[in-house]
């Protein structure tokens, strides 16, 4: 595990998730529970935006660490990653957002230790609602969907909520 990170950057100041959405990508590639590049809970998984499609495509791995049933991914795992990856979609829409649901139909079992593609989009927006759908692939075989429902959520709400998180964090 060690060798893992050992070339990879180490955050000082580390910000919320949520409030990455509002200073752009590079501090959140690192940081994320799923896609950190510094986080040593994340699994090898790499997302990529594409302005031009308003998509995000992804390629990973999930190891025995995320296995549920026997040589399966857990559902949960697949769940955080499209939660993830629909998050990443909200940026098309012109404002961060905040997860409000995700649905996901599992179509077929997920297979550790396999390459695995990932194709994310954002749909539309209606006033504050923020529409995302993605699904996940094995190969050409089809493991799951998603659809994501986010809510956009302000500047200084999002500037409130680091301030406090901040204030929890001087305590420790």
């Amino acid at each position: 595990m060690a060798v893992r990170y050992a070339g990879k950057p180490i955050m000082k100041d580390l910000p919320g998730v949520a409030e990455v959405a509002l200073s752009g990508m590079e501090t959140f590639h690192d940081r994320s529970p799923v896609v950190g590049r510094s986080n040593p809970i994340a699994p090898p998984l790499e997302f990529a935006p594409d302005l031009e499609t308003q998509s995000v495509q992804g390629v990973g791995n999930f190891g025995r660490a995320y296995e549920g049933a026997p040589g399966c991914v857990h559902g949960g795992f697949i769940a955080s990653a499209f939660d993830e990856l629909l998050g990443m979609a909200c940026i098309f829409s012109g404002n961060p957002g905040m997860t409000g649901r995700l649905e996901v139909h599992y179509r077929s079992p997920t297979p550790v230790c396999s390459d695995l593609r990932f194709e994310g989009r954002f749909d539309r927006r209606e006033g504050r609602k923020i529409y995302t759908s993605a699904e996940l692939y094995s190969g050409e075989r089809l493991c799951a969907e998603a659809t994501g429902l986010f809510i956009m959520i302000d500047r200084a709400k999002f500037d409130a909520m680091n301030a406090s998180r901040r204030d929890r964090l001087a305590t420790d």
